[in-house]
């Protein structure tokens, strides 16, 4: 049988950690120094609950110049992690315009997402509770939440693994590729 790619975006504004993330998931390495991306795609197999996977990463920029590439993502992508930065206000308030632009590009309600509060290891300049976030991800629906640390390894792998298991749920693995549905909301 051959391996199951998923393509998983990786949003969030500049600074938040989502390079940092992607990378200690993919090469188990922290980048220190804060590089701004424009886009880095990465690929890595992994094995979740008895699947072999194969994972498309799509490291994204947090900047605003690069915006008309976001829908080209959102489109492709089928599951989404929505960064902040538990020690900034505006990077967390960001994220229900960038979820609502998702919704909007893939046409659908229910689109596979983690909301992940990086830098948890900086608890000391924490802006952003635990419980802000954990308000965010029920608002955004059936989101999945969590504080990571790139730094620390703290729920990397959760993230991802997560990521895959809701995308299995919402698009099973069948004999055939078509949307039985009809629905506008299929990820094959």
């Amino acid at each position: 049988m051959p391996l199951r790619e998923f393509k998983i975006v990786v949003l969030g504004s500049g600074g938040v950690g989502k390079s940092a993330l992607t990378v200690q998931f993919v090469q188990g390495i922290f980048v220190e120094k804060y590089d701004p991306t424009i886009e880095d795609s990465y690929r890595k197999q992994v094995e979740v609950d008895g699947n072999q996977c194969m994972l498309e990463i799509l490291d994204t920029a947090g900047t605003e110049q690069f915006t008309a590439m976001r829908d080209l993502y959102m489109k492709n992508g089928q599951g989404f992690v929505l960064v902040y930065s538990i020690i900034s206000n505006s990077t967390f308030n960001e994220l229900p315009d960038l979820r609502e632009q998702i919704l909007r590009v893939k046409d659908c309600e229910d689109v596979p997402m983690v909301l992940v509060g990086n830098k948890c290891d900086l608890h000391d300049q924490r802006v952003i509770s635990t419980e802000q976030g954990e308000e965010l991800a029920r608002k955004f629906g059936e989101c999945y939440f969590l504080e990571a640390s790139a730094k620390n390894k703290v729920n990397v792998e959760q993230i991802f693994y997560n990521l895959i298991r809701q995308i299995n749920r919402k698009n099973p693995v069948g004999p055939s590729k078509k949307d039985k549905s009809g629905s506008k909301c299929a990820l094959l």
